[in-house]
């Protein structure tokens, strides 16, 4: 086991920059997940702390040294990609064993790690068996296997699920955390699936363009996002942004919602006495079917449902608005009503107009 650290890591191909800076300790033992859209930089990110990309410049460390001009043969860290990568002639005890034998491990050795490896991830069953003859989700424990025997430091995952149809990837999130938990070995895993992220990790990073945008536990990128972006992609379904009219003095916002009911917001720090436009966000989970309170409140009509047992969402029209609310399943709600949602403001963030958080968060 070993931390691994990141100090103002940058990656270009020419001209073009793709890493800008990032830096990041990921401590011994700890879950982090990397998460982002498309393109925004997590697998080169993962590829430059396994050795397969050439880090531009920064300084990569595991455990307490420098790896940049390190092989990755040689960095003490194992790689699970998203294609599972198996030789399709060798059964699942050869695809296990075979790095051992390239580095001329005694056969004792070798069949002493893969046993226990097949034993902690239960396909000792499937050892004599060929890749073919195994499901997505077996083919997938072999390539963590493979990566298990060779004991590293830190385990590298590319996407590894994103293969795998959606009931197998809730039960093989649930037992990658499973074994995180038996192992305790650094883990680092690349998804663009926020669900992934907020119930597996210990660390979320997330990132946008090549920046890291916010670090810290799932709880706290969902309650304290640090801007817009980690706002809007942390969550699910997204959190509604509406354009509001606020008065800015000290700590508090005075916010006019659309419609015009008033909206008394406390600021996490003192802001410049401030008149104009900003950002409201609230959560779907968080917008409320209003009652007879007093509560500020919000105006529109159901546009669409969705019935999902357990709970329901609607999509709801408000004047030039689209939001979406949380509700439970049985709520008496039906497309093509009108609603009025009562909004707490206990419960809203506020952004300046750099989309940087003005609010201290919900939780």
């Amino acid at each position: 086991m070993a931390q691994v650290k990141l100090e103002n890591i940058c990656k270009s191909y020419g001209e073009l920059e793709v890493i800008h800076g990032a830096n990041l300790t990921i401590e011994d033992g700890e879950f982090a997940v990397l998460v982002g859209p498309s393109g925004c930089g997590k697998s080169t990110l993962l590829r430059m702390i396994s050795g397969l990309e050439q880090i531009t410049s920064g300084d990569l460390t595991i455990g307490d040294q420098l790896m940049n001009e390190t092989h990755a043969s040689e960095r003490g860290v194992a790689m699970v990609f998203q294609s599972y990568a198996l030789y399709p002639h060798l059964t699942v005890r050869g695809n296990m064993e075979f790095g051992l034998k390239i580095q001329g491990m005694r056969k004792e050795e070798r069949d002493e790690r893969v046993q226990k490896a097949a034993d902690t991830l239960q396909i000792t069953e499937l050892l004599d068996r060929k890749p073919k003859a195994m499901s997505g989700g077996q083919r997938q424990r072999v390539a963590i296997g493979r990566a298990i025997v060779r004991d590293p430091d830190a385990f590298l995952f590319d996407e590894p699920l994103s293969n795998l149809d959606a009931k197998l990837r809730v039960q093989m999130r649930q037992e990658l955390t499973e074994l995180h938990q038996r192992l305790k070995t650094t883990m680092i895993y690349v998804t663009h699936d926020q669900i992934e992220a907020m119930t597996m990790a210990d660390k979320i990073v997330v990132l946008q363009s090549g920046y890291i945008e916010q670090i810290g536990t799932p709880m706290d990128l969902y309650h304290r996002p640090e801007n817009i972006f980690v706002a809007g992609f942390i969550g699910s379904p997204a959190m509604n942004f509406m354009q509001v009219d606020a008065n800015i003095s000290g700590k508090t916002a005075n916010v006019n919602l659309p419609g015009g009911d008033p909206l008394k917001v406390a600021l996490a720090k003192p802001v410049d006495k401030f008149d104009g436009e900003i950002t409201l966000g609230v959560r779907p989970e968080h917008l409320e079917i209003a009652g007879r309170s007093k509560t500020a409140k919000i105006k529109g009509k159901i546009r669409h449902m969705e019935r999902l047992g357990s709970e329901s969402f609607s999509y709801i029209r408000c004047d030039k608005i689209e939001l979406s609310l949380k509700s439970d399943g049985e709520a008496p709600l039906h497309a093509g009503e009108d609603i009025t949602l009562a909004i707490d403001p206990k419960r809203v963030h506020l952004f300046d107009a750099d989309g940087k958080a003005l609010t201290k968060g919900t939780g």
